[in-house]
């Protein structure tokens, strides 16, 4: 079938390797820091879920020019102390989720979604503000932010989201975190530096969840 993909899940209700996303996502709905790529072949899947997501393929080696995240930060292109957010949608609109991560670690420190009908910008919006709110309840000014998205960076310098996704009953919740996140924008300003993922030259952005 042409353009078929196969969905490893590594931590989820039931690991395995699933022939279509809808398959996959009933297994990682609900599952705090799920595990779960997909693939181009099924000998690939299957060697990436025997292999582990540990394995050296999943670690924090990126494509770019074939540095790992410890050249990136040595060669001063990438700060340590920072964290990358990142969103997914299962179709475009479609099923959204963002998070955050841990730039050297990969440690997972926030997880959302998924919800109904949204699109990667706004993902990506609320994922660079959910970072800036959480530091700045908890003092930390000097942790930069990461997102692979200039779209979300003017969002958030301009306090305005200029996206045409209708507002639906179906993406109420969405919108909901959308009007808070915006209020939070007026009221608060953002000291932690946000600074954009250069990917065609670093690689995936460690947050990405591995969808493409």
């Amino acid at each position: 079938m042409k353009g078929q993909k196969y969905y490893v899940v590594w931590k989820g209700l039931q690991p395995g390797v699933y022939r279509s996303w809808d398959e996959a996502k009933k297994q990682i709905q609900g599952v705090q820091g799920a595990r779960y790529k997909s693939y181009k072949s099924a000998s690939e899947a299957q060697e990436a879920f025997k292999n582990g997501y540990e394995a050296p393929s999943h670690g924090n080696q990126l494509s770019g020019k074939g540095m790992d995240i410890n050249q990136l930060i040595s060669s001063g292109l990438v700060i340590a102390n920072s964290i990358c957010v990142d969103a997914a949608c299962s179709g475009n609109p479609g099923d959204l989720e963002y998070r955050g991560v841990e730039t050297v670690s990969g440690k997972q420190l926030f997880h959302v979604g998924p919800l109904t009908y949204g699109t990667n910008n706004i993902g990506e919006f609320l994922a660079i503000v959910h970072a800036a709110a959480a530091f700045k309840n908890s003092g930390r000014k000097d942790v930069t932010i990461y997102t692979d998205s200039i779209t979300a960076i003017a969002w958030v310098r301009d306090k305005k989201v200029k996206s045409k996704l209708p507002r639906i009953p179906e993406n109420r919740e969405l919108f909901d975190l959308v009007d808070r996140a915006l209020r939070w924008l007026d009221l608060n300003h953002i000291p932690n530096p946000v600074k954009h993922w250069n990917t065609p030259d670093w690689g995936e952005i460690p947050a990405d969840f591995g969808r493409k």
